[in-house]
């Protein structure tokens, strides 16, 4: 759980070289193609699973869930999308559903409004608010309301380590995120978040002391930006040095896209320690 060698201090790097440290679309040249592959097979997925889709869970337009049901009585995984914040949409990543539901494992995609329409304290709050009408609904839906595990990607990675703490989620997986906002803070990305630094802190899960015991597993490309690596070192070690459940480890090779190769795949390591998460909070 150590900070990856190469990865530099933000705090030293020019604007230029900061932006640029966090910036994904320039980093990954084919990261346009990929995410239209996603959203190509998603559009298909959705068509074949189209009885529970867009549940709302709150008044403002993206407060929306789409569940697919793999299994009767099931547990769930609740995929809370990436863009930073404030772009893509559930829709766009229906398909990671796949490796999941190879598996019996129902999938519910949850939807929040974006920056800077939502600030961060209430994209937050609205993440809790549909966890909350998930595991309300899941009887209805066929689901097990008591089952419930919760993995994003990127900025999803976040949401996911915050929404740990909600009464139904059992355990997390965080997948390339982010727990420290202040180098999002000091970025071109704050232009739409308008993140403070009391609103930075108390949304950090790597600022916070301690945390949830409740099991989560962090996973980050081995190709990725430093930056981000760093990120999922750091806070694992965090979470370690607190005595909190947390298992850390990155996929060599994968970058900031390719990764999530390792969800929709049944046979992928994320799908896998989907597996394991829910074997362990079985009980």
């Amino acid at each position: 759980m150590t900070t990856p060698f190469d990865a530099p201090d933000w705090r030293a790097l020019s604007q230029q070289k900061r932006d640029l440290g966090l910036n994904n679309g320039v980093a990954v040249a084919e990261s346009a193609d990929i995410v239209a592959g996603w959203e190509r097979r998603s559009l298909e997925l959705r068509a074949r699973y189209s009885g529970h889709l867009d549940l709302r869970y709150g008044p403002r337009e993206r407060n929306r869930i789409d569940f697919l049901k793999a299994a009767d009585k099931a547990p769930t995984l609740v995929f809370i999308h990436g863009g930073y914040w404030q772009t893509r949409a559930k829709e766009v990543f229906t398909v990671m559903a796949e490796g999941p539901m190879a598996h019996g494992i129902n999938v519910a995609l949850i939807g929040y409004t974006l920056a800077p329409e939502a600030t961060l304290d209430e994209i937050v709050a609205e993440i809790h608010a549909g966890i909350d009408f998930l595991a309300e609904q899941l009887p209805v839906l066929g689901g097990d309301a008591g089952r419930i595990v919760v993995s994003g990607w990127s900025a999803g990675g976040h949401l996911t380590v915050m929404a740990l703490t909600n009464a139904h989620v059992k355990a997390g997986i965080g997948i390339s995120g982010i727990y420290d906002l202040e180098p999002i803070r000091a970025s071109y990305l704050n232009v739409k978040l308008g993140l403070d630094e009391a609103m930075s802190h108390r949304n950090s899960p790597a600022m916070q002391a301690g945390g949830t015991m409740k099991p989560l597993s962090l996973v980050v490309g081995g190709a990725e930006l430093p930056l981000l690596r760093k990120q999922t070192a750091d806070f694992a070690g965090h979470r370690a040095k607190f005595g909190l459940p947390v298992t850390y480890e990155e996929i060599p090779g994968a970058n900031h896209f390719t990764i999530m190769e390792e969800l929709l795949s049944p046979r992928g390591r994320i799908t896998t320690l989907v597996r394991q998460l829910l074997e362990r909070t079985a009980n």
